[in-house]
C-alpha cells in the first residue's frame, strides 16, 4: 500500500519526559511536546506516536543482575510506556486535541487495543494515536515498536526525537570526538554500528522504504 504523504509517526524517548529529574514525568515538557504536536497537527499532518518507558524502568537495566528475568524486565518496561502513552494523551487533550491510545497489551481500561485498521481510521479522523506496550513482545525495543507501527500505518516519515540535534559517529554527549553527518544510509548505520536506533529497527524502516 502507499505511504500516506502527510501522515508522520514520531517516537519519543521516556528520559525526554523526565526532563532533568532523571524520573518520571516533567508535566512541564509534557506540554512543551504537546504544544509541538499541536503545531504540526494544524500544519496539516496526520500524527501517530511511540514513547519509550526508560524514564521508569528499562527491561535490559532490571535485568542485568539475574533477578529479574529478561522478559519480564522488558514486560516492566512496556507497562511503563504505557503510563507515557496515557500522559501524553491527557497533554494533548488539555490543548483541545481529540487522542486515542492504543496498547499492545490488553490494557481495556485504560486503552484500545491495537488494531490497525481501527489505527489509520482515527487518524483519517484527526485524532492523534499513541501507541504503548512497545511491539507486545520481549526482546524489542520501543525503537522497533515505532518502526513497526510506522510501516503498518503507512506513515510516509519517522522521525526520532531524542537530547542531541542530528546523527552523530558516536553519543556527543559522551564522546567529545563525535561527528554530526549530514547524511547516512541504512546501510552505513547498520555496517557503521551507528547507535542512533537498534539494527532491527533501521532494518525495518529500509524494508519499508
Amino acid at each position: 500500500m502507499d505511504r500516506v504523504e502527510n501522515r508522520v509517526l514520531i517516537k519519543f524517548s521516556g528520559e525526554a519526559l523526565a526532563s532533568e529529574n532523571g524520573f518520571g514525568i516533567d508535566t512541564k515538557v509534557l506540554k512543551y511536546l504537546a504544544d509541538e504536536i499541536k503545531s504540526l497537527k494544524d500544519a496539516g499532518f496526520e500524527i501517530a506516536t511511540v514513547i519509550g518507558g526508560g524514564n521508569f524502568i528499562r527491561g535490559v537495566s532490571a535485568a542485568q543482575d539475574g533477578v529479574i528475568r529478561r522478559t519480564s524486565g522488558d514486560y516492566m518496561g512496556m507497562m511503563a510506556t504505557v503510563i507515557n502513552a496515557v500522559a501524553m494523551q491527557e497533554a494533548l487533550e488539555y490543548d483541545g486535541i481529540c487522542t486515542r491510545v492504543q496498547s499492545a497489551i490488553k490494557m481495556e481500561q485504560i486503552a484500545e487495543s491495537f488494531i490497525v485498521r481501527k489505527a489509520i481510521r482515527h487518524l483519517e479522523k484527526g485524532r492523534v494515536v499513541i501507541f504503548g506496550a512497545g511491539t507486545g513482545n520481549p526482546f524489542f525495543t520501543t525503537d522497533t515498536a515505532a518502526a513497526l507501527r510506522a510501516a503498518e500505518i503507512n506513515a510516509e516519515v519517522l522521525l526520532k526525537a531524542t537530547k542531541v540535534d542530528g546523527i552523530y559517529t558516536a553519543d556527543p554527549l559522551k564522546d567529545k570526538n563525535a561527528k554530526k553527518l549530514d547524511g547516512i544510509t541504512y546501510k552505513e548505520v547498520i555496517t557503521n554500528g551507528i547507535k542512533v536506533m537498534d539494527s532491527t529497527a533501521v532494518s525495518l524502516c529500509m524494508e519499508n522504504n
